[in-house]
């Protein structure tokens, strides 16, 4: 469902007014871009010096860009912020020219999204099913991507805890917002959560219920070259956060592995912000040669180590 067919129906002017209040809450100056591709019209929220460093941000699904609003400020001080709208997912980009069924498809949507922004390349990070778009976009299109960071992944280096998928089957099935809001608020409890995320959160999965976001398979990251920062949270119910860390530093041993302890998986990004942007800043601007660490730079006797705070 596209955003402008979705707009006529008075549940989803109430999705988009969570949304705008999700927006006013970006730091002043924000831009808002469509961006025109073979496969449809991409909202991108802006943020940041236009010649500066560009990071690409990728949402979880059913999240929208407007969920970076605690992040922008933070990660535009130094870089240009772009946060997607995912097309095919809920928000305002809209499905419209080529069909967007397969993972290519995706790909070549990023292609062509980079393409419109004028971006030879850029930084990627990515939360949920954003940071799966992103670690598969990284693996085909390597020359694009400088830095990839990866909030508590899905289906990138471990599959679902069981439990997780039998929680979540009920809202997939039937996603009415009181039942989506209740599943967002067990699965967040215990941390600062945004409660107007979690709005807009349970009002997407009502007014886009047929939406059908892609999924591919599960990449392979052992062919990553790309500085990697992946940043899990300790009380993921997604998944199993040690067995995702042993995976990291099996396939991708250059990579930085960080635990947010407290955090659960839909506390990303909207709990903590502090001590995420904290981290990621840090890994962004770090000296290329140290392989994103924003400590101890690489040398011969570390190379091919995992440099993990786990």
């Amino acid at each position: 469902m596209s955003a402008s067919a979705s707009a006529s129906t008075p549940a989803s002017r109430e999705f988009f007014a969570a949304y705008e209040a999700l927006l006013a809450r970006w730091p002043a100056g924000t831009a808002e871009i469509d961006v025109p591709t073979p496969y449809g019209t991409t909202r991108v929220h802006a943020y940041g010096p236009a010649g500066a460093p560009a990071v690409l941000l990728l949402h979880g699904g059913g999240s929208t860009g407007a969920v970076w609003y605690a992040n922008a400020a933070a990660l535009g001080a130094h870089h240009r912020v772009l946060a997607v709208d995912i097309l095919g997912d809920a928000g305002r980009s809209v499905l419209a020219g080529r069909p967007l069924r397969t993972t290519a498809d995706l790909m070549g949507w990023l292609d062509a999204l980079l393409d419109g922004l004028g971006l030879r390349c850029a930084h990627l990070l990515g939360h949920s099913y954003g940071a799966w778009i992103a670690l598969t976009y990284a693996l085909r299109a390597a020359g694009r991507v400088d830095r990839l960071v990866l909030l508590d992944p899905t289906r990138c280096f471990a599959g679902f805890r069981p439990g997780f998928l039998l929680r979540s089957l009920p809202v997939l099935a039937r996603p009415r917002r009181s039942r989506v809001l209740a599943y967002v608020d067990r699965e967040a409890a215990g941390t600062d959560t945004d409660a107007d995320w979690k709005r807009l959160f349970a009002l997407a999965a009502s007014d886009f219920a047929d939406r059908k976001l892609i999924v591919g398979r599960r990449p392979d990251a052992r062919a990553l070259k790309a500085p990697l920062l992946v940043l899990l949270a300790g009380r993921s119910g997604a998944h199993d956060p040690e067995r995702v860390a042993a995976r990291v530093r099996e396939d991708v041993p250059h990579a930085r592995i960080e635990r947010l302890p407290r955090l659960t998986h839909y506390a990303l990004p909207t709990a903590a912000p502090a001590e995420t942007n904290r981290l990621v800043c840090e890994f962004l601007r770090a000296d290329p040669d140290d392989g994103g660490d924003g400590g101890d730079g690489g040398d011969g006797d570390r190379e091919g180590q995992s440099r993990s705070r786990w």
